[in-house]
C-alpha cells in the first residue's frame, strides 16, 4: 500500500512507469505486560529512518487469549 508517500515514478527500459504501491511490514505482538516498554523501545529503534513511512507503533489490551490447538487459554496460551 501507501499512506503519505503517494508512490513514485522509475524508469524501465526508458519508459516512465507510476509506482503507486510501496512495500509495507506489519508486525502483530502479544506479550505480557512487563515486557511491553522494552519491545515498543526495541521497534522505534530499528524502525526510525526519520523519513516519511517510518510508521506507528499501537499499544493495546488483549482481553482473551485461546490457543486452538491446546485449549490453553491467556497468559498460557501466549
Amino acid at each position: 500500500g501507501f499512506g503519505r508517500q503517494k508512490g513514485h515514478t522509475e524508469l524501465y527500459r526508458g519508459a516512465e512507469y507510476q509506482v503507486d504501491f510501496l512495500p509495507k511490514v506489519k508486525l502483530e505482538i502479544a506479550t505480557q505486560a512487563d515486557n511491553l516498554d522494552a519491545i515498543v523501545e526495541a521497534i522505534a529503534k530499528a524502525a526510525q529512518t526519520g523519513k516519511i513511512g517510518d510508521g506507528k507503533i499501537f499499544v493495546y489490551d488483549l482481553e482473551h487469549v485461546v490457543r486452538i490447538r491446546t485449549g490453553e487459554i491467556d497468559m498460557e496460551a501466549l
